[in-house]
């Protein structure tokens, strides 16, 4: 399984750092890929993380999940990214998972992939969700489809421990919460 977590200066470093550990914890191939070309990104509170690939390097590649943290300015630069809204689309289409957490459903909503889906975001988020057609739900996790939302920095444990589960197997993701004192 091989899971690609964009990432763009701003980022929310809780979900961020929380949803590759817990992936790779659980074995699954997890790429931090930049938003841009730069491999060192700034999160929102200063702290900097060096990305495996860049934006560049995933051209074409169909990962079984892209999973966008929030983070205000990251989600603006992820909403400002035509490409990848692009490469969005081409996953929902492939079957594959599409999953944002915090602002970045918003990211989602843009990139056309919950129309008609259920969905939920950081609150004050939830008209652009709506504006396309969403359902908009007050859960800190939502499976929708192939669409897995969450709400925020607080909820990234449980988010990550639900993709890993869709992504490694039930078994993985009870083994990886339990060693962490999650479950």
């Amino acid at each position: 399984m091989l899971a690609h977590i964009y990432v763009a200066p701003g980022f929310e470093e809780v979900e961020l750092v929380t949803i590759a550990d817990i992936l790779r914890r659980g074995g699954v191939d997890t790429r931090l890929i930049s938003l841009d070309e730069t491999p060192a990104q700034t999160g929102a509170h200063g702290i900097t993380l060096h990305t495996d690939q860049p934006f560049s390097a995933a051209e074409g590649m169909l990962a079984d999940a892209i999973i966008l943290p929030g983070g205000g300015p990251g989600t603006q630069a992820m909403l400002a990214s035509p490409a990848l809204h692009v490469r969005l689309q081409a996953h929902k289409s492939a079957g594959k998972l599409v999953a944002a957490i915090c602002a970045a459903p918003m990211v989602l909503a843009k990139a056309g992939a919950l129309a008609g889906e259920t969905a939920c975001c950081f609150p004050g988020c939830e008209a652009t969700l709506n504006s396309v057609g969403a359902s908009v739900s007050a859960y800190n996790v939502v499976e929708s489809g192939s669409v897995i939302t969450s709400r925020g920095p607080a909820t990234a444990a449980s988010f990550a421990l639900t993709l890993l589960g869709k992504l490694a197997g039930e078994t993985a993701a009870r083994e990886v919460g339990r060693a962490m004192l999650y479950l």
